[in-house]
């Protein structure tokens, strides 16, 4: 005979499983632009929705009830209306649109996590082959390649300000973001930090899609764009007092993190900072979620993972650094920043 507290027990568990669905309503809604129908026509009936979707009125009904369920809509009179969260980031051309991480994980994420077994089983990424590429960055040209760094500027774009709160740039004169494709972090910084001039240090055609977002904010007279691979036999451009690496380190396994750091240290003068940004895990490696859920994002993306403090310590420690310090703080792409400077 069950427990009576088992109704209870469970509900972590169905909480957890059900989070396919409620990723996936969200993704159905936003690919139809019901919340930017919504902005523009607040208090629309079902029957309008369906009729402006081009939809059945049950499935409309369906979508739109998870939505309010999940508190992207709410009731207004006989229809619906987007709730605040959904007016700041669904809606296209809002100042803090945030649909564009939406697209990328069902373009580029999505396909990968329905394979996690495989990608546990063989210790390889799934949403590449790697017989064909080494990095899902190889295809440059691709709709994909668009989406997903459309969608690192969002992301950076929102975990930005918070690191810009949290570390002090006011002495920084110039910032080199290795790999800052995208230009969210350095768009923010420097909207943040008037005196603050950028560069972006990234591949070629990273740093096309890229200039056009910079020119969009009119910063492109305080923020470069560097073409390179900080994988090259080439060293690091110089110059710069300060150097960032924001969610670089996590897609790559640990010798070729210690060969990224060693060209950052080469590359400063001594008294030069180092900014490591990123979803760290504990040390403990029992935590919290949603750096352990990125790190295993990482295996169904890349051949990295996401590393804790005390590994970036030593390893800092080993490429010579010095004054090594780690900042928590709380922002959808990073949880905290690790600090080091060169003697």
């Amino acid at each position: 005979m069950a427990h009576t507290d088992d109704a209870t027990s469970v509900q972590p568990i169905m909480r957890i499983t059900s989070g396919l669905w409620m990723s996936k309503t969200l993704v159905a809604a936003h690919e139809l632009d019901l919340f930017t129908l919504l902005a523009a026509a607040p208090g629309c009936t079902v029957a309008e929705l369906a009729d402006a979707l081009e939809l059945h009125e049950r499935p409309t009904e369906l979508l739109v009830t998870a939505c309010a369920g999940l508190g992207l809509l709410e009731r207004d009179g006989e229809g619906y209306r987007n709730t605040p969260v959904a007016d700041n980031h669904l809606v296209r051309g809002q100042p803090g649109y945030f649909g564009a991480w939406v697209d990328m994980l069902e373009l580029h994420d999505y396909p990968g996590w329905m394979r996690l077994g495989e990608a546990l089983r063989t210790n390889r990424p799934t949403v590449f082959d790697p017989e064909e590429k080494s990095s899902l960055f190889d295809n440059p040209d691709s709709v994909m390649m668009e989406t997903f760094w459309d969608a690192m500027s969002a992301i950076s774009r929102v975990t930005a300000p918070v690191l810009g709160q949290t570390v002090d740039f006011s002495g920084t004169r110039a910032l080199l973001d290795v790999g800052g494709g995208g230009g969210g972090q350095d768009i923010e910084l420097c909207r943040q930090y008037p005196h603050l001039r950028a560069a972006v240090f990234d591949l070629p055609s990273v740093c096309e899609l890229t200039r056009p977002k910079i020119e969009e904010a009119n910063l492109a007279d305080r923020i470069t764009l560097v073409p390179g691979d900080f994988f090259s036999t080439e060293p690091l451009p110089t110059g710069y007092d300060t150097i960032l690496l924001s969610n670089i380190l996590h897609d790559w396994a640990p010798p070729d993190c210690h060969r990224i750091l060693d060209k950052c240290f080469a590359a400063l003068a001594p008294g030069g900072a180092l900014l490591i940004s990123e979803l760290l895990v504990a040390d403990t490696k029992d935590g919290p979620l949603d750096a352990a859920l990125m790190s295993l994002a990482m295996l169904v993306e890349t051949f990295g993972r996401n590393y804790t403090a005390a590994e970036y310590r030593a390893w800092l420690a080993n490429a010579g650094f010095a004054d090594i310090r780690v900042h928590p703080f709380t922002a959808p792409g990073a949880n905290g920043v690790v600090l080091a400077r060169k003697a």
